[in-house]
């Protein structure tokens, strides 16, 4: 409630805008290139099927969890809707968040495959999973445990996802 209150209508299409997936398309992109920067075509061509797989697995697994729990966003339990701000307002269930395992997964992914060569990279990357993750609980669609199990989930797909993908692309380049 208190998270969710923050907020002021002044504000309100910003953490829309924030929460919106094709707003960073170009970030993606940004990924890619550092991506295409640090390793071969023919490794980038394995990393890009590995987020491709992880992110569809991390997305899954989460709507699986939500009709599995089938707990109420905030924003449709009657009991908390004359006390909160309700911007946008989602399926009927939100446990967990799908935004967060996707965004945590992506951060830590990519932390992965490129810490060594960029340093700065987690740093950055993870603030911006946090502010998308934080979207939505200003927008009234998930509580804060929503967003922290969906984080942590994420951050495990990604480096599960990363060992595997760095397994393939070490085997490929002894091959």
């Amino acid at each position: 409630m208190f998270l969710n209150n923050l907020g002021d209508s002044s504000f309100d299409q910003f953490w829309m805008l924030i929460s919106s997936t094709w707003i960073w398309v170009p970030l993606y992109i940004i990924f890619c290139y550092f991506l295409y920067k640090n390793y071969k075509l023919r490794s980038l061509a394995f990393i890009l099927i590995f987020v491709a797989i992880g992110v569809t697995v991390s997305d899954q697994l989460a709507g699986v969890f939500k009709h599995g729990v089938e707990r109420l966003r905030p924003c449709h339990d009657a009991t908390l809707q004359s006390h909160m701000r309700i911007v946008k307002c989602g399926g009927k269930f939100g446990f967990y968040s799908a935004h967060a395992s996707n965004t945590f997964f992506l951060a830590a992914y990519l932390t992965v495959l490129l810490r060594k060569k960029m340093r700065w990279l987690p740093y950055a990357i993870f603030v911006w999973a946090a502010v998308v993750s934080y979207s939505r609980i200003y927008l009234g669609v998930h509580f804060p445990v929503d967003i922290l199990v969906g984080a942590f989930v994420g951050t495990l797909l990604g480096v599960i996802f990363s060992a595997l993908a760095t397994k393939v692309i070490n085997k490929q380049n002894i091959s």
